[in-house]
């Protein structure tokens, strides 16, 4: 390998909130250590108007931001504009793309995750995962007509919601819409939303305890922005009651239509195969095809048997961790999921270096109100965290495991409404042991909480609750709650004031 061109003491790799946090606690703490980010774009993303809104919980935004700005801010900072090519963990050195062979006494591997598309190589397959697709996406949609959405997670949520003047197919995998955040009553008491002009807010109603029924396999709903649902395949049913957060606020989502929003959901299925109008007309599935009048750009068929023509097919269907070009002739351990694992120190395998962010994956025992999601708030508090971790081993000082890795906790936005997220939220790894109370107020709240042994171990608030205070507290007390029943949620009862 050719001479290092400079080592410095600290490396971070990777311009996204995990390595720009991590970089600026190393260049804080310690500002006398030369510290480098090698990133591969000229921007870097920023947490701006951060918010600690409770011991656990945070708000904040994201901004993308020259990286000139954290040089100014941080003498001892040198920013490097390349991607990386490979590691060496021997010889303690990283090469760029362009050549350049930099040495480094730590490293923190903060490359983030890339989209899981359906497809690489096909030109109608898009995947949002940062500004560039999602201005691509901006460009594609202005002319388009119909899309489908393939996927069920954040992006795939938000955007469904903000697109208008186009019809929208999503496909989702699950029985109800958002399960990696909510269960299928949370998801019941968003749908309505889909009906809504933006603008609409509906009125409040009396609370009221309520069951939902879920759609039956392989149904389909459509959503007009006139309000009215339509369900396929099933017996009718009544609608019941992360790029970054917000990342479409400032772009126009609108397609080439005159509709408002229409949204039809393709319930439990997925992509069996992506067809070009040739392939389509000389398959045997021609006779799925109920619009052979009209020729689309591409067409989508689905495992339910349906297929759509479309103008273009967005792939929302998660990331994985981006661990290319570090594992080439090194030695990591990586987890089930394809991340490096880290231990309760952000540390992998390999001496010196550490990992934060969606690219690794949290190998230590975790506590029982607390589980790894690659969400923003967690890429900010591993990066923070990993930055703290490598200060306090070139210290030689002891380091504790941060409080944040106490409790799950994440604040966000959907359909319009506040969400927020606390430990056990969905009942992960509960099992039958585990009790739930829900309270709903059609077009203003959903509040449910999660009780295993008659403590509070989850919750999830849609709207504005204000609980989240009171429901970590109590969450984080282990309070017995066995005496309060169902009165725990009584709108009545002025809860606040009962446990503060």
């Amino acid at each position: 390998m050719a001479e290092k061109e400079r080592t410095f003491r600290f490396v971070v790799v990777g311009g996204g909130i995990a390595g720009v946090t991590c970089v600026e606690q190393l260049s804080s703490q310690l500002p006398s250590a030369d510290v480098a980010l090698i990133t591969a774009g000229y921007h870097i993303k920023a947490v701006t108007n951060y918010k600690q809104v409770s011991k656990t919980l945070e708000e904040f935004d994201v901004e993308e931001k020259p990286s000139s700005i954290l040089e100014e801010k941080y003498p001892n900072l040198t920013v490097i504009h390349s991607a990386v090519k490979s590691l060496n963990t021997t010889s303690h050195s990283v090469e760029t793309d362009n050549g350049r062979i930099f040495g480094y006494e730590k490293l923190c591997i903060c490359s983030g995750g890339r989209p899981k598309l359906l497809t690489q190589d096909n030109p109608y397959v898009l995947g949002i995962r940062d500004t560039d697709s999602a201005q691509e996406f901006q460009r594609r949609l202005s002319t388009a007509k119909r899309i489908v959405v393939v996927g069920n997670g954040g992006i795939a949520l938000e955007l469904v919601f903000e697109v208008e003047g186009c019809e929208v197919i999503w496909a989702v995998k699950d029985k109800a819409i958002g399960n990696t955040f909510f269960d299928a009553g949370a998801a019941q008491f968003l749908i309505p939303s889909l009906e809504a002009e933006k603008t609409d807010r509906v009125v409040p109603c009396k609370r009221t305890r309520y069951t939902t029924e879920e759609p039956a396999p392989g149904a389909a709903q459509t959503f007009t922005a006139d309000g009215n649902s339509q369900a396929h395949g099933s017996t009718a049913t009544e609608p019941g009651s992360a790029l970054g957060p917000d990342w479409h606020e400032g772009i126009v989502l609108r397609g080439a239509e005159q509709v408002s929003r229409r949204v039809c959901l393709e319930y439990q299925c997925e992509v069996e195969k992506i067809f070009t109008p040739q392939e389509l007309l000389n398959s045997p599935q021609q006779t799925l095809n109920p619009e052979n009048s009209k020729s689309w750009p591409v067409y989508i068929q689905l495992t339910n048997g349906k297929t759509f023509g479309c103008d273009f097919v967005v792939s929302a269907t998660g990331v994985v961790p981006n661990t290319e070009p570090f594992l080439h002739g090194n030695n990591f351990a990586l987890a089930d999921d394809g991340g490096l694992r880290v231990d309760d120190q952000m540390m992998t395998s390999e001496p010196d270096i550490y990992a934060a962010g969606d690219v690794c994956t949290a190998c230590w025992e975790h506590s029982q109100l607390w589980q790894q999601m690659r969400l923003w708030t967690q890429a900010r508090q591993m990066g923070w965290y990993a930055g703290r971790c490598m200060a306090a081993h070139a210290l030689s000082e002891p380091i504790e495991l941060d409080f944040c890795f106490e409790l799950f906790s994440h604040i966000t936005k959907f359909f319009n409404y506040k969400v927020v997220l606390l430990g056990k939220f969905n009942g992960q790894g509960l099992g039958p042991n585990q009790e739930l109370l829900v309270r709903c107020t059609k077009g203003q709240e959903y509040v449910k909480v999660v009780l295993s042994g008659g403590r509070m171990v989850g919750a999830v608030l849609i709207g504005e609750t204000d609980l989240e205070e009171t429901f970590e507290n109590l969450i984080l007390n282990q309070m017995d709650l066995t005496p309060y029943g169902e009165e725990l949620l009584n709108p009545n009862i002025d809860i606040e004031d009962y446990f503060d």
